[in-house]
This record gives C-alpha cells, sequence and structure tokens, in this order.
C-alpha cells in the first residue's frame, strides 16, 4: 500500500503487508477438495508462517556467507 503525500511524492505504507495471493490459495485448497475459511487468507497466521520460512531462510545464507537466498535455504 501507498500514501500519496502529494503528486510527487509517493510513500509506502510500512505494515503487515501480504506476501500471498488470496486468490491462489484459495484456489489450492479448493483442488484439494475443501473450503477456506475467510480468516485463513484474510489473517496474519498464514502471512507470518511465510514471513517465518523466509526469515529462517535468510539467517541460513547469512550464516553460509550469502547475500542471495536459495531454494536449498528454504
Amino acid at each position: 500500500m501507498t500514501e500519496i503525500v502529494s503528486e510527487k511524492e509517493i510513500i509506502p505504507k510500512k505494515g503487515n503487508d501480504s506476501l500471498i495471493v488470496k486468490a491462489k490459495v484459495r484456489e489450492y485448497i479448493h483442488e484439494k477438495e475443501y473450503n477456506t475459511s475467510g480468516d485463513v487468507v484474510d489473517g496474519d497466521a498464514l502471512n507470518n508462517e511465510i514471513k517465518k520460512l523466509l526469515d529462517k531462510a535468510i539467517e541460513r545464507a547469512k550464516a553460509n556467507g550469502r547475500k542471495t537466498v536459495q531454494t536449498k535455504d528454504l
């Protein structure tokens, strides 16, 4: 999300922006013949789990002296 301060200045909003495509999550679950409650994609739980996974991957890359997160870090 962004905040428009003036026509020339746009400041990105900080916060808990979603790292997932909600429709894709719903579609994936539906393909498995299950339903999705709204809080699965609208709440913070799934997004927070993804952030934890990425944080661990970043720490692993850092521990290995790399600035690039690779598949093996996941």
